[in-house]
């Protein structure tokens, strides 16, 4: 039970951060959903600034308790133990997140600037060792989705990032938050599919062991049980 209430963590902590991040860019009046990073709903002096401070404290818990979820579901796996010791390294990453925030376009830089990209890039690395690990936990279908999710979140955080100089510069960046967001939501829902897998394993494998003792008991391979 405490397994299943820590993958379960992993889905809402997905759930939580696509939630509120649309809650922010309903409640910023003249935000530009397509055209601002998820950073600057953050930024100092954004007006949604605590309600995200919040959403960044509970979303990297959820994610350190999925990690251990992940870790305890292994099976032997170290390749899948090593992955949710990183996704719970991740979580504590974005605990720092809320307390290095980058500011409001057209705002001198400061050194909270600088390690907000740090922290971004650590959390790049991250996500893709983590599902670099984890990529073999379910088969070939899986593997060819992990490697996709990677290209994704790769590809289109590169994208988002080279606009950062144009934002540096208030400068207009009418797609930076989609391509942003395809890259963190990307990740986001492949969390959901390994907890939704791992979740369901044990039970397939229970059921499975059921089928088997009750075929062989049927077959007079095993004595059945006193009752049956």
């Amino acid at each position: 039970m405490v397994r299943k209430v820590l993958l379960v963590c992993g889905i809402l902590a997905s759930l939580l951060y696509v939630g509120t991040d649309v809650l922010a860019a309903v409640r910023w009046k003249g935000y530009s959903y397509t055209g601002q990073t998820v950073s600057e709903t953050f930024a100092i002096g954004a007006p949604t600034r605590p309600l995200i401070i919040v959403r960044g404290l509970v979303y990297g818990v959820l994610v350190i308790a999925c990690g251990l979820g992940i870790s305890r579901s292994a099976n032997g796996k170290r390749a899948l133990r090593v992955a949710g010791a990183l996704l719970a390294g991740l979580g504590v990453v974005d605990l720092a997140g809320p307390f290095t925030p980058m500011h409001l376009r057209g705002a001198e830089r400061t050194l909270t600037d600088t390690m907000h990209i740090v922290l971004a890039s650590a959390d790049v690395l991250l996500i893709v060792l983590i599902m670099g690990f984890a990529a073999n936990a379910f088969g070939k279908w899986f593997r060819l989705y992990s490697i996709m999710t990677i290209l994704v979140v790769v590809v289109f955080g590169t994208l988002a990032g080279l606009d950062g100089p144009r934002i540096e510069a208030n400068l207009p960046t009418p797609w930076v938050g989609v391509t942003e967001r395809i890259s963190i939501f990307g990740f986001m829902l492949w969390v959901v599919v390994l907890a939704v897998c791992l979740l369901g394993s044990k039970s397939r494998m229970a059921l499975e062991a059921l089928r088997m003792n009750y075929s062989l008991e049927g077959k007079g391979r095993i004595p059945p049980k006193p009752g049956s």
